[in-house]
């Protein structure tokens, strides 16, 4: 929400006259919705908070709430249409878990939203200061991490036994006055660089040495992917795009028919002979491309070796869409997979140990009954980005085959590292047009093999960076324990639950 006053916003010159050079020693204070971010409306932002930590229910209060906290922004103040959306969005729910969305899922969608000229002038400077009415606990993540922010300040929500009571601190909302205060408290000398939106933000723009407007221009284009100043490789949550009020009513109103669209998708992948599954994807609006020539397959009958498929890695889905390609089931190694997820799958799926020994005694007896799939890299990645590829799988047989794994999701998310695996396929077929590209490479020369002298850990670099190539993607040197430290906060390291019981600790 932003309420601006035009006359009002002629008193400074806008922040495309600030000049950037030489602010190496300088301070500068920004507010954030509006001025950092391009988007004046933070409605989106506690959107995805309320359906990531309170479901679609929680979705439907808050949007419920907004015209309430429209009219009582544009009738009373700023600072009451925000207390309304903070206490529908925050009522009742752990501290803990808000904070987990903030640093998993909110980053994402702050910097695809990032106003070039502010950060232009706010990246410039020594000290950075962020004054905001979004809750701190929303926003801090993402502005330390992600933007270099030094201090951040905010409004603060009261809490309760680790529960958030809905309300906000003394002295309210930051919005105005409050925002001079903070801003006063927090340095002793007079910041060189005010900038913000809105009339709102005016008293603390007068205690800056040099104030700036940034105008309201939708149109402006956002800082871009390659000019990030922190690139997102890592992210959670469910939602593909960021739940502006409509897309949030057409979320809430889709799910009941995506989730009886995903039973059938995954009933006929399930239950139909493999040969058919990919007319069956097809008649239900699941499209699967495939490129490439893949391998016939291993002839038992004369001693033949099964070929190892070695993917790059985008949901759990991936062995089964490979084997929608081939027309035949080809047998997956998991690692912590749901019990859900085994119980549904149309294809036969061995755990791995994690014992190298024993993971590698069991591939090559797999390869012995024929072909296998392996996804090195060990867990799934959202991003244009590959992970590193363990590389036990080298040395265990020279029959590889590369392949080239890429979807579309329009809606929802097929991952998760924060929430339960099991809802993972449910939620990639939810999505009204799904699709899966399977590219199958050239088989690797035996002169590029283990059996020619490579190292293992040759091979599989070098097998990663030819599945990189084919798929523009860059190789990264991050791992699984990477990923699950940034988002979930432990190793992904998979404690053994009960069939069909919720996996609390995921990784895939």
């Amino acid at each position: 929400m932003a309420k601006t006053n035009e006359s009002s916003s002629l008193t400074f010159p806008t922040v495309d006259k600030c000049a950037s050079i030489g602010r190496e020693k300088h301070t500068v204070v920004a507010d954030m919705d509006g001025t950092l971010l391009r988007g004046s409306s933070a409605f989106s932002y506690f959107a995805l908070v309320a359906f990531e930590v309170g479901g679609v229910l929680r979705l439907l209060f808050l949007l419920l709430a907004s015209p309430l906290a429209g009219f009582l922004y544009y009738l009373l103040s700023e600072s009451a249409g925000i207390k309304v959306l903070v206490f529908a969005t925050f009522v009742g729910m752990k501290v803990l878990d808000i904070e987990s969305v903030a640093r998993a899922v909110l980053p994402k969608f702050y910097s695809s939203d990032l106003h070039p000229e502010s950060w232009r002038v706010f990246s410039s400077c020594g000290k950075r200061c962020v004054l905001t009415a979004n809750p701190r606990i929303m926003v801090e993540a993402f502005l330390k991490d992600y933007l270099g922010a030094d201090m951040v300040f905010g409004t603060e929500i009261e809490t309760f036994k680790g529960r958030a009571t809905g309300f906000v601190c003394q002295p309210g909302v930051l919005v105005g006055k409050n925002k001079a205060d903070a801003l006063s408290k927090a340095f002793d000398t007079q910041p060189e660089i005010g900038i913000g939106d809105r009339w709102t933000d005016f008293p603390f723009m007068s205690l800056c040495k040099e104030s700036y407007m940034v105008p309201a221009k939708p149109e402006v284009e956002p800082v871009s992917r390659d000019k990030l100043p922190k690139p997102v490789v890592f992210h959670d949550g469910r939602l593909v795009q960021k739940p502006t009020p409509l897309i949030a009513l057409l979320t809430i109103l889709w799910i009941p028919v995506g989730f009886f669209l995903a039973c059938l998708r995954i009933a006929a992948g399930a239950l139909l002979p493999m040969p058919l599954v990919y007319y069956a994807f097809w008649a239900l609006g699941v499209r699967v491309t495939i490129r490439g020539t893949p391998p016939p397959p291993a002839k038992k009958s004369i001693g033949q070796s099964g070929v190892l498929f070695i993917c790059s890695h985008r949901t759990l889905l991936d062995p089964i869409f490979l084997s929608t390609a081939l027309g035949r089931p080809i047998p997956a190694v998991t690692y912590s997979l749901s019990r859900l997820s085994e119980f549904i799958s149309p294809i036969k799926t061995v755990r791995l140990s994690r014992d190298r020994a024993t993971d590698a005694s069991m591939i090559k007896k797999l390869l012995e009954e024929g072909d296998l799939v392996i996804c090195p890299e060990g867990t799934t990645c959202r991003e244009p980005f590959l992970l590193r590829f363990s590389a036990l799988f080298a040395e265990l047989t020279d029959q590889l085959v590369p392949v080239s794994m890429s979807n579309r999701m329009s809606m929802f998310h097929g991952t998760t590292a924060r929430g339960w695996k099991g809802m993972d396929p449910f939620y990639f077929f939810m999505n009204p047009s799904p699709a899966y590209e399977v590219m199958f490479l050239n088989k690797l020369p035996s002169e590029l093999t283990c059996s020619a002298g490579k190292s293992s850990l040759e091979v599989a670099n070098y097998i990663q960076r030819v599945i990189a190539a084919s798929l523009s993607y860059e190789c990264t040197s991050f791992t699984r324990k990477d990923k699950y430290r940034a988002l979930a906060g432990n190793d992904g390291t998979v404690v053994e639950k009960p069939l069909l019981a919720p996996n609390k600790v995921m990784g895939c």
